[in-house]
């Protein structure tokens, strides 16, 4: 079964690009810690500007165990989009697996206070088997 390379959805407006690469020299599969940078692109495509506010990560490995991950912005930063305005960043994920999954949401807060949550779709965080 073959993977998809980028995770892309819509939300209220908000579009929210996912994509996830192996460390293989920040990793050590003997002592099963397995660890992947995701990046993650923003764009507000819809009419209104917005400001995210909170993350909701869930990760899944390979062995079933889920990992809750919440908190305010993203990498230290709460990014005001205007319409057609985007935002750019990278982050990592420990793993004890090989393999595993991440998805989630941002919640999102407009100018006249209206919050409104924007799904990250489900993306891989798979070492590649030459690795």
């Amino acid at each position: 079964m073959s993977t998809p390379a980028l995770s892309d959805t819509t939300t209220n407006g908000i579009r929210v690009g996912a994509t996830a690469f192996f460390m293989p020299e920040e990793s050590s599969p003997e002592e099963h810690h397995f660890l992947f940078g995701y990046r993650i692109v923003i764009v507000n495509e819809g009419k209104l500007t917005a400001t995210l506010r909170r993350r909701h990560w869930i990760i899944i490995d390979a062995n079933g165990a889920v990992e809750e991950v919440k908190g305010e912005g993203v990498v230290g930063q709460q990014p005001r989009l205007a319409p057609g305005d985007g935002f750019k960043y990278t982050s990592y994920c420990p793993l004890a697996t090989a393999w595993g999954t991440m998805e989630g949401t941002y919640e999102f807060e407009t100018d006249d206070a209206l919050r409104f949550p924007v799904k990250i779709g489900r993306f891989f965080l798979a070492r590649n088997k030459r690795e």
